[in-house]
């Protein structure tokens, strides 16, 4: 009788332990049901719409932002460079290439909670399309470090892991057939301090 108490037991412990664990993966994961994947970045175009899966609406209202509908914007988010290394404070990184078609976009580097990162200088640390200085075939350059750089340059600080942000307002690509032929800017990494 106690063993098959202390089976059922231990049934259970490893049940809930291995679901909850599948559960925090499945929401942390930057690749995941309903995610799209151009490049590096990756983009939930449902997680505002009524079509959203339910680990799209968890992810959601874990975080507490307000999640895009399809005809306001898409977010993009990069874990990694263009090498598939993780992205780290400690580095500096060029962002390049070219943009959709977007009344607006932003970017910023971001924390684990996909936060601006503190750098205790708010101005540098996120840009938007109206500011940045673009190339002659409108394409954009940004440099990302602690040190400043000429011409857009974002500013990070601290150690560990970072996320970088890209959030298209008002866009074609937002709609399931606009996504297609989209390229979006390349990251390469120019360095580490570590």
């Amino acid at each position: 009788m106690l063993k098959n108490a202390i089976l059922t037991l231990l049934s259970l412990a490893i049940a809930i332990g291995l679901g909850g664990y599948s559960v925090w993966y499945a929401l942390n994961a930057q690749d995941g049901v309903g995610a799209i994947r151009i490049g590096q970045w990756t983009a939930f175009p449902e997680s505002g719409t009524l079509a959203a899966d339910p680990y799209s609406k968890a992810r959601v209202a874990r975080e507490g932002v307000l999640a895009l509908g399809q005809a306001e914007g898409l977010a993009f988010v990069a874990e990694r460079d263009d090498a598939g290394d993780p992205l780290k404070r400690e580095c500096a990184y060029t962002i390049e290439g070219g943009y959709p078609t977007a009344r607006f976009w932003t970017l910023y580097a971001a924390d684990q909670s996909l936060g601006v990162i503190d750098t205790g200088k708010a101005r540098q640390s996120a840009l938007q399309s109206y500011e940045v200085l673009r190339q002659p075939d409108n394409s954009v350059v940004i440099s990302v470090g602690r040190r400043p750089a000429p011409g857009n340059w974002l500013l990070t600080g601290g150690s560990g892991k970072m996320y970088f942000v890209l959030t298209f307002y008002d866009t074609p690509i937002a709609s399931s057939t606009g996504l297609s032929d989209v390229t979006l800017p390349r990251i390469l990494k120019a360095g580490c301090n570590a």
